[in-house]
């Protein structure tokens, strides 16, 4: 049963606008930012929704590590392709400019791609081909990130979590949404369990003498100083599968960085060589596929809805009570959260309270 406060979507909406908006984030895309980052509360993913805006965005922009004006480039376009720049702006915002030209393009030609470097941490990759899902097509969608994740059989962080997201349209009240790191595990959950005051469960991090870790302040630290390591879906070693994780984020990585020229791997830490904090340059890619090129959007929706109707439809397990299809338990959270508004934890209320006061802002929040 949920003992947080709820804070109303609307106040919640209306007061991180007007935070990025004083931390120099213009009106428009501070608005975006806001919308990527609740979207994620409201689906429940909230590793990264509001217990992520002030420790990856604001404090970035007050590090110097984030511009907070995106000044996005074009490098190369044609008519189903687009290489940008997003000059280590806001990458919320370069990946909204991204999908939305992306989207008109596969309206005209059934498919388009495009990537961006010199990018910062773009939220949940899911809204960005959630944006194709809702114009009827299928997103899909990758970024790279600082590393954190270990090779199979090894134990230094090379990669990051590195999601491969796929949006599908059906014919139900949601979509097929496959979003979720290409490791067991990624670091905003790490940082949303040090939050909580809450251990990571054994098994996800190995540390450099090769034992699992499970405290979850004493995790990001050894991340961060590089002796230790997330693992790869599929766990440690060869026997459970990991090297099929290893394999999935060795392609978000290439995807990432090749398509654009970017950095990668250990050249994403965010620290120069003297250790000192630097811009993060990460890349993304975007693919948008128009299904009415192919039998029709309507005959694809039924196809997917059935695929997955089937799939909850199936024997379940002793014991278990119900058998879920990706994308469906979001929606469950935002059938709950829809009306009470977003779950708000003790530290990230005594955030809001001190971003309220440094800024003068007229606000009151219900856990006052």
């Amino acid at each position: 049963m949920e003992t947080r406060p709820y804070l109303d979507w609307e106040t919640a909406k209306r007061f991180m606008t007007d935070v990025f908006k004083a931390y120099g984030v213009p009106a428009e895309d501070a608005a975006i930012c806001t919308d990527v980052l609740l979207e994620s509360d409201r689906r429940g993913i909230e590793s990264h929704g509001c217990n992520r805006f002030k420790p990856i965005y604001l404090d970035r922009i007050k590090l110097g590590t984030l511009k907070p004006v995106t000044e996005i480039e074009i490098l190369k376009e044609t008519p189903t392709t687009v290489v940008m720049d997003a000059h280590d702006g806001m990458g919320m915002v370069a990946s909204h400019k991204m999908m939305t030209m992306l989207i008109e393009k596969a309206r005209t030609y059934g498919i388009a791609c495009g990537a961006i470097k010199n990018s910062t941490h773009y939220g949940i990759a899911g809204y960005w081909t959630g944006m194709a899902e809702k114009a009827g097509m299928i997103g899909v969608s990758g970024t790279n990130a600082r590393p954190s994740v270990a090779p199979t059989f090894g134990v230094e962080p090379m990669m990051g979590t590195n999601p491969l997201t796929w949006t599908i349209p059906t014919d139900e009240e949601f979509p097929f949404n496959f979003d979720c790191a290409t490791s067991t595990i990624q670091n905003g959950k790490i940082e949303f369990y040090e939050r909580s005051g809450k251990d990571t469960p054994a098994g996800l991090v190995v540390s450099e003498d090769g034992n699992t870790l499970t405290d979850s302040g004493e995790i990001l630290r050894q991340i961060r100083a590089g002796h230790a390591a997330l693992l790869p879906l599929g766990g440690l070693g060869e026997q459970t599968g990991g090297y099929k994780g290893y394999g999935f984020t060795t392609i978000v990585e290439i995807m990432s960085a090749a398509l654009t020229g970017s950095p990668f791997m250990k050249a994403l830490n965010g620290k120069d060589e003297n250790g000192n904090p630097e811009m993060y340059h990460l890349g993304h890619f975007f693919i948008v596929i128009n299904p009415e090129f192919f039998m029709g959007l309507d005959t694809f929706k039924k196809t997917a809805g059935d695929i997955c109707r089937a799939l909850r439809a199936s024997k379940k397990a002793p014991g278990a009570k119900r058998i879920y299809t990706a994308g469906e338990k979001e929606h469950d959270a935002w059938m709950d959260r829809k009306d009470k508004g977003v779950p708000v934890g003790e530290s990230i209320q005594k955030e809001f309270v001190q971003l309220r006061n440094e800024l003068g802002l007229d606000y009151k929040f219900p856990w006052e």
